[in-house]
């Protein structure tokens, strides 16, 4: 058996027939093409079939679209990766169990392709993952760096979730969810923010703030730790895990960090690293300087809007300029990047209005969502809004409430969870009824059409709607725009 928290992908014998439960998220979609590359015999199961499946079996992955212990006995897999969702009692699970197959969670097996890359970046944080891995991983392809990545979503020049590049460099999403990213090692590790996500796994910030220093642990001494320099719980996280470092008798990496201000960053104490200077909007979209340690100097240009995504080009421009790309390389890819899919996305127009998607389930995340549609050229803003998670709804209640009160109008879809079920007594419509407790206006829709129906009839030409939250709500904007 292999160590699962310590096996390379090499370590597994060429050609093992390795078993994906869940293949077609989208994560495990993107693992499942890279053992594909790396030479395995590749199958798994899904019991949602989707785009994402059927570009899977046409690249030679078998999919069954159900989770019997006959999928098992026809495919003979050596190894097991399934997801955090996948539930006891999965006929699969039971039956690689009776086998005795090793069962990995897919956790722990990305974690092995951290082990088996000379240089891993990997990219943590509560906001704005999926955008600063899109970008790095750009920026190190147009340098000329031919990275492995994987991504927490499609992005349109890789044709999916991942890119599969040499052995010398990967480039990752780092998730906190259960301590996930406590299985990857890292040369660099970026954290773009610490907020309060993830409740079920994480009741306080300081249990978010912890993990995130037991992550910081698991970057070799002489890498890099690429931060924001003013978050105050990134600071908090740096602390405790230099005593840590102190402690064990190691050397702590090097921090480099990130700001939009010359003012001194609460992490180390000194002005950062890489600041934004000559911040300025052009119809929405920002537009500054990158200022690296006070001498070199480029200006760019986003297609994406938003502040926040100013924070996001920074981290992403220090990782990887510290692994080799040059300025001109992080300039030509801020330039011309148009952004991760499903996070503000423009799907095209319907009835004279921009429909805009975005994964922001997070109150922080939806404000600065639309914060950012505010700035673009628009007439009103409709906010379809979807929460994710009903624990996630019950604790943090009340910032989802302050996060939507001020929009001019909110349509609200009931809570989505893949991974628990109500116990709680919490829906969208009790967010729905304290915002217009408090002066706001907001309505709530069980049933998809009539949400549908209830757009027609609010928007004009010249509007933004916005549709924010997880993919479940964010196919209404497909169902808005279609492709042709």
């Amino acid at each position: 058996m292999l160590d699962s928290k310590s096996f390379k992908l090499n370590d597994i014998p060429g050609g093992a027939r390795i078993y994906f439960i869940g293949i077609g998220g989208i994560s495990m979609s993107g693992l499942a093409r890279l053992a594909k590359h790396a030479g395995f015999a590749v199958g798994g199961s899904d019991m949602n079939p989707s785009e994402r499946t059927q570009i899977l079996e046409q690249q030679g992955i078998k999919i069954y679209n159900s989770q019997i212990a006959a999928n098992i006995d026809d495919f003979k897999p050596d190894y097991l990766v399934k997801t955090a969702a996948i539930l006891p009692g999965n006929g699969e699970v039971d039956r690689a169990t009776e086998l005795g197959l090793q069962i990995f969670d897919r956790a722990e097996f990305l974690g092995a392709f951290t082990r088996t890359y000379k240089n891993v970046i990997n990219v943590s944080g509560t906001h704005g993952k999926t955008t600063t891995t899109s970008m790095i991983s750009l920026m190190m392809l147009n340098a000329g760096l031919d990275p492995t990545v994987h991504l927490g979503a499609d992005l349109e020049v890789f044709g999916g979730t991942v890119r599969a590049g040499s052995q010398n460099l990967l480039v990752s999403e780092a998730c906190e969810f259960k301590g996930s990213f406590l299985n990857f090692s890292s040369t660099t590790a970026v954290i773009t923010n610490v907020d309060h996500d993830h409740v079920d796994c994480y009741p306080t910030i300081e249990d978010v703030i912890d993990v995130f220093a037991r992550f910081i642990r698991l970057v070799d001494d002489n890498g890099y730790l690429v931060v924001s320099g003013h978050d105050k719980n990134i600071a908090k996280a740096v602390t405790e895990a230099k005593e840590y470092f102190a402690g064990a008798g190691r050397v702590f990496p090097q921090i480099v960090t990130c700001a939009t201000d010359d003012g001194i960053c609460e992490v180390t104490g000194a002005k950062a690293d890489f600041i934004a200077e000559n911040i300025a909007f052009n119809n929405g979209l920002p537009e500054f300087d990158i200022v690296v340690n006070g001498a070199e100097r480029i200006r760019v240009s986003l297609k994406i809007p938003g502040s926040h995504n100013i924070s996001n080009a920074l981290n992403a421009a220090a990782a990887a300029y510290l692994n080799g790309a040059s300025l001109e390389s992080v300039k030509e890819t801020l330039d011309g990047f148009g952004g991760a899919d499903g996070r503000y996305t423009v799907k095209g127009k319907y009835k004279g209005c921009d429909v805009v998607v975005d994964y922001a389930h997070h109150p922080t995340a939806a404000r600065a969502t639309i914060e950012a549609a505010s700035n673009m050229p628009h007439n009103n803003i409709l906010v379809v809004f979807q929460p994710l998670t009903y624990n996630r709804t019950k604790l943090l209640f009340e910032d989802y409430v302050t996060s939507l009160l001020p929009c001019r109008k909110v349509l609200f879809a009931e809570i989505f969870s893949d991974r628990e079920t109500d116990t709680l007594g919490i829906s969208s419509k009790d967010i729905c009824d304290e915002i217009n407790n408090r002066g706001g206006d907001a309505e709530f829709y069980e049933n998809r059409n009539e949400l549908k129906q209830r757009i027609d009839e609010l928007i004009e030409p010249g509007d933004i709607i916005l549709i924010l939250g997880p993919e479940d709500i964010r196919k209404l904007g497909d169902v808005l725009c279609p492709k042709e």
